[in-house]
């Protein structure tokens, strides 16, 4: 397959953002698609800041950094994306919504498209069987926020082709990405890991084991990681937690990895993490809801 001209992300929240940022700076021209007229607005904000920091900071020159917001439009029909060579989608984590998407860049894709989704566990063997091109259909997972961080988790389908693959592969190195590759289980290789890990904390904390801090100051200093589980989960948002260990339990069918009632209470609650202002710890500044 030739190299990607032209993407098109769909969804304008944090993840697809991101991902439109990045295929920008790349030299990729990208159409980036919402639905929500605010939401689009939202995404053009957030990826011009984002820029002007990176260039303020000597990360990104000035020519680099506005010769990539000319490559972005914000779009609100995907009849635009019609001759893109690569369409990635990043919108919420629900199979049947997704389905129905992947269904219809099905009918408005050029057949040569390659369709990928940004999900963190929902199987892409399934999303493919919203089309008739499952060939070209395969998980191109980054990771959150997808500006700085290294790691792109490629999937393939049960009828994914060695050309979709090889394609994907390079568009990910081509921005600056480390690939790993994951067959097509449940959450894959970093959730399949991390989540019944954070799952675990809420289990920890549940049970009165240890106060929320000390959960997290000992996973960080005992452990040497960045962020404390329960921290990580008001990052990622609640919500998508308890979607990913949901995927998990019914994918695996082991009850080690069913919800902690604390998680799922939460949730129930509105407590959905930093997103929201409030989670397993409270914030001061509420931000918007990732798609």
């Amino acid at each position: 397959m030739a190299e990607t001209k032209a993407i098109g992300v769909i969804g304008g929240g944090q993840m697809g953002s991101g991902i439109a940022q990045i295929a920008a700076v790349g030299g990729i021209d990208v159409w980036l698609h919402d639905s929500d007229a605010q939401a689009l607005s939202r995404a053009r904000s957030s990826i011009s800041g984002s820029l002007q920091r990176l260039v303020s900071k000597g990360h990104l020159s000035q020519e680099v950094g506005s010769d990539a917001m000319q490559r972005l439009r914000f779009t609100s029909s995907l009849e635009d994306f019609r001759s893109v060579d690569v369409i990635i989608e990043a919108i919420v984590e629900s199979e049947d919504v997704k389905k129905k998407v992947f269904s219809q860049l099905d009918r408005i894709a050029k057949s040569s498209a390659i369709l990928a989704s940004n999900t963190s566990s929902i199987s892409i063997t399934r999303l493919a069987s919203a089309t008739k091109r499952p060939q070209q259909v395969i998980g191109m997972h980054f990771m959150n926020p997808v500006p700085t961080m290294k790691l792109v988790e490629i999937i393939r389908g049960a009828d994914t082709s060695d050309g979709t693959f090889v394609a994907v592969k390079a568009l990910a190195e081509r921005l600056r990405k480390t690939v790993i590759c994951s067959q097509d289980y449940p959450g894959f290789i970093i959730n399949r890991i991390l989540m019944p890990m954070i799952n675990e904390a809420f289990f920890t904390l549940y049970t009165g084991v240890a106060t929320k801090e000390d959960i997290d100051v000992g996973m960080k200093l005992g452990t040497n990681q960045p962020m404390g589980p329960l921290e990580l989960a008001d990052f990622i948002g609640l919500d998508v937690c308890l979607s990913i260990m949901k995927v998990l339990h019914a994918g695996l069918g082991d009850s080690k990895y069913a919800p902690c009632p604390l998680l799922v209470q939460y949730v129930d609650a509105g407590r959905l993490g930093k997103k929201r202002g409030i989670g397993v710890y409270t914030y001061h500044k509420v931000t918007e809801p990732r798609l």
